[in-house]
């Protein structure tokens, strides 16, 4: 499978100033897959550690961080000889070796002509522990599931890209049934790689599901090892509660909703574990469409949407006969795994703040308010080909955005001030 990553891995290598990588994602995004790929083509040849299994590093870590000792005690753990420029050296699952994590500020400052590339599936837990994290002394990537863009690749239409990528709308519409049914696809199959792999493989919806159902099970699992006991119980309440919390009308999040006179201060801690690891997206609102959006963002409100909408169907049940149907998965969960869909399209844009706008008496809302260059773009998303932007207009009479974008099932459209983009090519404003 291509990752778009790979251009930026490559980008990565070539820098003069790079310092070590860290590939953060949720368990099962694909970044083992991705840092060997890299490795495989990019380098003469990989160092490779695990250290979930690789538990004699711990120690040669946790005693000191003399970088010729590490390389040798690496080359000896891989039967790689470590060469600068010519050696990938990859340290998966570095959350399990809190010393191994601070290790990589003395590579950046010691020996920064090893090129290292980390990952890990909670890092964003992990940076929370005790140990100094190395802030300012690594780069650092996001990995998502596979974006729909990856999806058509994946399943062996690129040239159903290409049209998208060359905006060539004539073509675009020509082919719109086409698209279409692949987006059908890609709502109950998701981008989670190895969903993707047994799609393609055996093109069994029901082998696909029983993927899906066995990673929500891992995920429930890291709840118990990982997690401080005392929230594991309230962490499970959040994560159980999404696919009602997002078949709501407004979609935002509701305490309420998890058990009866249920309080921001009992679930705060469940909330922020879930987003440091990666499988719940957090998008607060804002009060005013300002530059920066983090200015004027309400952090008491927010919606809460998983990281997959293959994995959103999965929870929800979703029965493979909307499939076939002509509309109904579109307005599943009331239009709940469209607005997951987009949200997943917007965070495969690198470095994308993203929030949501709605009037202080909820008399309009915006689903997505992003600020892309020098703009802040109001985006509605439509489930079906309702093309009614009643919240769009009222935002664009009281602030007069540059750009705004409606997406939806209908065809490419540009008016005075409103872009329509197609659900399928809901990506394609960036430049």
């Amino acid at each position: 499978m291509k990752r778009g990553l790979l251009e930026t891995l490559i980008k990565w290598k070539q820098k003069m100033d790079r310092k070590p990588l860290i590939i953060r994602g949720a368990r099962q995004v694909g970044k083992t897959w991705l840092m060997k790929e890299f490795g495989k083509t990019h380098y003469k040849n990989v160092a490779y550690v695990n250290f979930e299994t690789a538990l004699s590093l711990h120690h040669i870590f946790e005693s000191g961080f003399e970088v010729e000792k590490l390389i040798l005690a690496l080359k000896i753990e891989t039967g790689a000889d470590i060469v600068p420029g010519e050696t990938l050296v990859i340290l998966d699952e570095i959350q399990e070796c809190e010393a191994a994590i601070t290790s990589l500020k003395y590579f950046q400052e010691n020996a920064n002509q090893y090129h290292i590339v980390a990952a890990g599936s909670l890092l964003g837990v992990a940076s929370n522990k005790k140990r100094s994290f190395p802030v300012g002394k690594v780069d650092f990537l996001d990995l998502h599931p596979l974006s729909f863009s990856e999806f058509l690749l994946a399943v062996n239409e690129p040239q159903l890209l290409d049209l998208l990528q060359k905006k060539d709308w004539g073509l675009v519409t020509a082919f719109k049934s086409k698209y279409i049914d692949l987006l059908k696809q890609y709502y109950y199959v998701g981008g989670m790689p190895e969903v993707v792999l047994t799609f393609i493989n055996q093109k069994d919806f029901k082998k696909v599901r029983e993927k899906q159902l066995n990673i929500l099970s891992s995920y429930e699992q890291d709840f118990s090892k990982h997690a401080p006991n005392e929230i594991v119980p309230r962490i499970r309440l959040v994560w159980q509660s999404l696919p009602s919390q997002l078949a709501k009308e407004n979609r935002k999040f509701t305490y309420g909703n998890l058990k009866k006179g249920a309080r921001a201060r009992e679930f705060e801690l469940a909330i922020e574990w879930l987003t440091n690891a990666g499988i719940v997206h957090k998008v607060n609102r804002c009060n005013k469409p300002g530059m920066p959006l983090i200015a004027y963002a309400v952090l008491s409100d927010f919606k809460l949407f998983i990281l997959d909408v293959g994995l959103l169907a999965a929870m929800g049940n979703l029965d493979i006969h909307t499939l076939i149907s002509e509309q109904s998965l579109f307005e599943e969960f009331k239009g709940a795994l469209t607005e997951q869909y987009v949200l997943q399209q917007l965070k495969s844009i690198d470095q994308l703040p993203i929030y949501y706008w709605s009037a202080e008496k909820a008399t309009a809302e915006i689903d997505f308010l992003i600020q892309y260059q020098n703009l802040i773009i109001p985006i509605e998303v439509k489930a079906a080909e309702n093309l009614k932007a009643k919240s769009l207009k009222s935002y664009h009479q009281k602030f007069s955005p540059e750009m705004s974008i409606r997406t939806s099932l209908s065809d490419y459209r540009k008016d005075d001030w409103l872009v329509n983009l197609p659900l399928y090519a809901c990506w394609t404003f960036i430049e």
